[in-house]
């Protein structure tokens, strides 16, 4: 029986933000508790859609590694690296796709629905299109078995424990292990502008990174209630962004209820909401942020992190490698 192993990621295209922290990155603090975690900076998925600036992809590594310290990631506990640095990742890859067709590719929800957004069409790169497959290998090179992830990205680990299967029965074998999906206690946050996606593409994103300033003119301009004009108007919370908020992040929730009522029967204004939603965030805010400026002063420090976890991945992932091509017996001992 193999101990539970968890691994979860990021690409890095930008740096993270109040989704990534509800959606993952608390959610990983606790984990480094209580598993092995390996935590994957996704460099070659960033590719996928950004292979035209991988400058962009490059200076991100950083960034992201920066959040993770800054947010409690602990290196003695969790172990980070950077994907492209593994070449047992490339080699499972091409192992896999020989396990996959590109009708099952095509069929798979996320790419399909990725696609779409990006407006791809028939011009979709083999890239982009095999990237389920690659991410079947950064699962199992470490042979992870607990996978946090959002129920958008259920279709990647049903595709995972497929090629797992079918390499384990092709070759009568053991070796891989399937991944069980661990979703987010909390569903996507929302864009200040309310649409349903935080993202940096839509300059809709708060980051952890942010200061207390740029956070306060970001929560003044979030969506609340569009036929809330007065403030003795009723508004609606369903669907009222800075309520979403509040509900995620304010710690008191009986004051938030007590805030909702108000706010329905009339009487309070989305300034005051906005408020209360600026001083919870900065107060969460605040020590995460001291850690990132401590951590950025020395960034050859936070390399240093990134590249020891780095190494001992590859030691990991090659016992991996290794025993898949003996399973494959393509494991050539010429000496």
């Amino acid at each position: 029986m193999h101990n539970p192993i968890v691994l979860t990621g990021d690409r890095p295209t930008g740096p993270l933000h109040l989704g990534h922290y509800i959606g993952s990155l608390a959610q990983r603090v606790e984990l480094q508790k209580k598993y092995q975690q390996y935590i994957l900076i996704a460099d070659v998925q960033a590719l996928t859609d950004n292979y035209e600036h991988p400058e962009k992809v490059r200076a991100n590594v950083l960034e992201v590694a920066l959040d993770y310290l800054s947010v409690g990631i602990d290196p003695e506990r969790s172990t980070i690296f950077i994907q492209s640095c593994i070449p047992a990742i490339a080699e499972l890859t091409v192992f896999y796709l020989n396990l996959v067709t590109i009708a099952r590719l095509r069929r798979n929800p996320t790419v399909k629905t990725e696609s779409i957004q990006k407006g791809y069409g028939e011009n979709i790169t083999a890239g982009f299109l095999m990237y389920p497959v690659s991410q079947a290998a950064d699962i199992t090179c470490v042979k992870g078995s607990i996978i946090p992830v959002g129920e958008d990205q259920l279709p990647m680990i049903e595709q995972t424990n497929e090629i797992v299967r079918t390499f384990n029965r092709l070759y009568n074998t053991s070796v891989l292990v399937e991944a069980q999906s661990l979703l987010s206690t909390y569903t996507r946050l929302p864009g200040t502008d309310g649409s349903a996606k935080m993202s940096k593409s839509l300059g809709n994103a708060i980051y952890l990174s942010d200061s207390a300033d740029v956070i306060a003119r970001k929560v003044m301009t979030m969506y609340t209630d569009p036929t809330h004009i007065k403030v003795s108007d009723p508004g609606k919370v369903e669907g009222n962004t800075v309520f979403t908020y509040l509900d995620a992040f304010d710690p008191d929730r009986a004051a938030v209820e007590e805030l909702k009522a108000h706010y329905q029967r009339g009487g309070l204004g989305d300034v005051v909401l906005k408020k209360r939603l600026i001083q919870v965030l900065n107060t969460m805010l605040e020590p995460i942020r001291e850690r990132r400026n401590s951590f950025a002063q020395d960034k050859s420090y936070v390399m240093d992190v990134v590249m020891h976890g780095t190494a001992k991945t590859q030691e990991r992932t090659q016992q991996t490698l290794l025993e898949v091509k003996s399973a494959m017996s393509i494991n050539y001992n010429f000496l």
